[in-house]
């Protein structure tokens, strides 16, 4: 399996990400139309602060009927976040998320976000590899 660093993973990005003031719907919005499952939160000077998921959406504003026109971010926002380094490994980001049991690793440089890495994309060229080995694996049966 290929060992890519996560600047390699993020590289081509687009950031999605909201001041703290931002509503529920609007973040909801930019979400959808961006096609990712989490929002990163940034303070004015562009600094990561907080995280807001598909999750956080049906667990801490849906489920207990608040208004996403009148939720703020800053209200339902993940602010104690895990974050790693664009420098390390991939494998470094999945244990991450499997250790803490969640699907978004932002990957910060200096406070910074640079990117996300999330479980749906993280394992891309990994999962095409997989497929390229089985059906090799495959083939070689059949000759032999």
């Amino acid at each position: 399996m290929p060992n890519r660093t996560l600047r390699q993973v993020v590289t081509g990005q687009t950031l999605v990400s909201a001041l703290p003031d931002t509503t529920v719907r609007a973040a909801a919005v930019a979400m959808a139309s961006q096609s990712v499952g989490a929002i990163m939160i940034v303070d004015e000077t562009g600094r990561l602060i907080g995280l807001f998921t598909e999750r956080d959406v049906l667990n801490r504003v849906v489920a207990r009927g608040l208004d996403p026109d009148k939720t703020l971010l800053a209200s339902v926002m993940t602010d104690k976040l895990q974050t790693a380094s664009p420098d390390k490994p991939l494998g470094h980001a999945l244990h991450l998320m499997f250790e803490g049991g969640f699907r978004h690793v932002p990957v910060v440089e200096d406070g910074r976000p640079v990117g996300m890495v999330s479980a749906r994309n993280a394992l891309g060229l990994e999962i095409h590899q997989f497929e390229k080995e089985l059906k090799e694996r495959d083939h070689i049966a059949e000759i032999l």
